[in-house]
């Protein structure tokens, strides 16, 4: 089985549930611990970064996956501090792509 990381996000049409906490479980075991579940609706991480440029050179490369996704996170941006927000808005809740898409940024952020 490839790894999320390895996988694209499918567009979320709505009309399917959210992943239930069951389905969650070993989904999140496959990002890194920084990530959380908030009240199982989204995923939320905070990155941390030396600078202000730095860490906006790191929002325009998870722009710029979003788009390369077609799967849009919430973003707060400040000085040395880039936090995400993933949830498939059409179901208010989690998919498999809210995963597929932190594990990607999981991958940005290390390299």
């Amino acid at each position: 089985m490839k790894k999320l990381s390895e996988q694209s996000c499918i567009p979320c049409r709505g009309g399917i549930p959210p992943l239930t906490p069951e389905e969650i479980a070993p989904l999140i075991t496959e990002l890194s611990n920084h990530w959380n579940v908030i009240d199982n609706h989204h995923l939320e991480r905070t990155f941390s970064f030396p600078d202000f440029i730095t860490a906006l050179e790191f929002v325009n490369k998870t722009g710029a996956l979003a788009e390369e996704e077609a799967h849009h996170p919430n973003i707060t941006f400040t000085w040395g501090t880039v936090t995400v927000s993933i949830w498939s808005h059409k179901i208010d809740g989690l998919a498999k792509s809210d995963f597929i898409l932190a594990s990607k940024l999981d991958l940005i952020y290390d390299h």
